[in-house]
């Protein structure tokens, strides 16, 4: 088995990866809080850790991947106040805030089933895992690194930082951490302001809550992660990714909570992707520069020039190291869609081509050299850039050999044609759109005729046109397409 190596954010150095037991991995991943549509924040993670999961499996572990779902709504870094998020867009869509949960979780499974994310092994939500939540709490105030006011519960960060040391991951001292914390209603029910909820008291006007000791609430957003990584993972374990974003406060947050309620910190590799920036800009609603998922695969967004297929995204967050900043522009997609096609195309180049040299021969040192480099940047912490580099040199060949410049060995070949299916498909999850059975134009396709038809249905209710709105819903529906309506307009699924 080859080494590989990460970088572990603790220790802030590149390390040996070696699991708690032998040829098993047990690997924990922060996923989306689905209070709205899939977007490109939510990409970059999704195929970082779906690279790591099919690595660690075709170097031969065996791989739990637990990625959780936040259904709760705690979303924000300073969250343990203000209105829950999906609680919010459960009123203004005078909705369930568990059909909001559900329509968003099956949005974003979409979203990743295009860019050919793998499924989780395991996918818990928070909302399934109230009672482990309050049990981890009775264990934290047991210990005496939290308290009781006013029917919520917080944990005492002073009383645990002089036991411990809070900001054992991120850097930040207690001091540092008092000047970045912002004054918000409610914080006197606190000792202190960088004090966090474990759970929270819930106002009449909550709809999501659930009974505890303490009085009706709801759990903090930093306690599902500790619990769920513990009941499936155990108290102990490999891997756990997230966004740098999650470093601070809700990371060390987290190994807060496991050294208070287990004795350990928990995790023995920390691992974390940087952002994606929009035009040097972090991406976000004000800046009119938050592109969703579905409108980057159709093109519909204002600042985009054309539609990008989901495999061209992938290719794109591939061509740069996880943990440098990424900065999406139209420029830089459309450069990623060339390469992605040169790539594909080389593969089924290669299935054309038939031995041309000596059945005996060996793999040529130069493909050999080329496959090797490809491994050896995967097992450096993941460096997909320089393993596609590496991918381009067996392109060249495969172009040399298609002009008869040169001449390949059976060995070669199939070298060659492991290294495509059990790499560039396997490991780096990238599908040719156009061969499998057409699906990619048939996506571009339906996507463009469905914001035509959309298009028209808009027409037909500013109109006040109800019948010819309801019937184009109708007959969509008798096609397998469900039509939602929202404040922000309408969108659609494939039921």
């Amino acid at each position: 088995m080859r080494n590989l190596f990460l970088t572990n954010t603790m220790t802030r150095q590149k390390e040996l990866f070696v699991p708690i037991h032998p040829g098993h991995v047990g690997m924990y991943v922060c996923g989306p809080t689905v209070y709205g549509e899939a977007h490109l924040g939510h990409a970059r993670p999704g195929v970082t850790y779906d690279v790591l999961f099919r690595l660690l499996k075709h170097l031969g572990y065996k791989v739990r991947y637990v990625r959780n779902i936040t259904d709760v709504g705690h979303l924000e870094h300073d969250a343990d106040e203000g209105e829950d998020k999906i609680a919010k867009k459960a009123r203004l869509e005078e909705l369930e805030p568990m059909e909001v949960v559900q329509t968003y979780t099956e949005r974003y499974h979409e979203a990743m089933r295009k860019l050919n994310v793998e499924s989780p092994s395991i996918e818990p939500r928070a909302s399934g895992h109230i009672i482990e939540q309050i049990e981890a709490i009775k264990k934290i105030l047991d210990k005496g690194y939290a308290y009781v006011s006013n029917g919520s519960v917080y944990f005492d960060v002073e009383k645990y930082n002089r036991d411990f040391n809070y900001g054992v991951l991120s850097g930040r001292t207690l001091e540092a951490t008092l000047e970045g914390t912002r004054s918000l209603d409610g914080q006197g029910d606190k000792k202190a302001p960088y004090d966090f909820a474990l759970w929270k008291k819930a106002e009449p006007e909550h709809i999501m809550r659930w009974p505890s000791p303490w009085g009706d609430g709801f759990p903090g957003w930093h306690l599902e992660c500790s619990v769920m990584g513990e009941k499936y993972l155990g108290q102990e374990f490999d891997i756990h990714g997230g966004g740098m974003d999650l470093m601070f406060p809700h990371h060390e947050c987290e190994i807060a909570q496991n050294q208070a309620s287990r004795g350990t910190q928990g995790v023995h590799y920390w691992v974390h992707n940087n952002m994606i920036t929009i035009n040097g800009q972090k991406m976000g609603k004000s800046l009119g520069n938050f592109i969703t998922l579905p409108e980057l695969f159709s093109g519909s967004h204002p600042i985009l020039t054309q539609p990008y297929s989901p495999m061209t995204i992938r290719f794109f967050i591939l061509q740069a190291h996880y943990r440098s900043t990424l900065d999406f522009s139209n420029e830089a997609l459309q450069g990623s869609e060339k390469g992605y096609k040169r790539i594909m195309l080389a593969a089924r180049d290669l299935r054309s081509l038939s031995a041309a040299a000596k059945a005996d021969e060996p793999v040529s040192e130069e493909i050999s050299a080329i496959i090797e480099g490809v491994y050896d940047a995967l097992c450096d912490d993941l460096n997909t850039p320089i393993a596609i580099a590496h991918i381009f040199e067996a392109v060249r060949i495969v172009n040399s050999a298609k002009e008869k410049r040169i001449s390949l060995s059976p060995a070669d070949l199939e070298a060659l044609g492991k290294l495509f299916d059990e790499v560039v498909c396997g490991v780096l999850g990238l599908i040719d759109e156009e061969e499998a059975g057409g699906s990619g134009k048939a996506e571009k396709a339906l996507e463009g005729a469905m914001e035509l038809v959309l298009e028209e249905r808009k027409k037909a209710r500013a109109e006040k046109n109800w019948a010819e709105s309801d019937r184009i819903r109708d007959l969509l529906k008798e096609y397998g397409i469900s039509i939602k309506d929202t404040k922000d307009g309408a969108s659609w699924t494939l039921d």
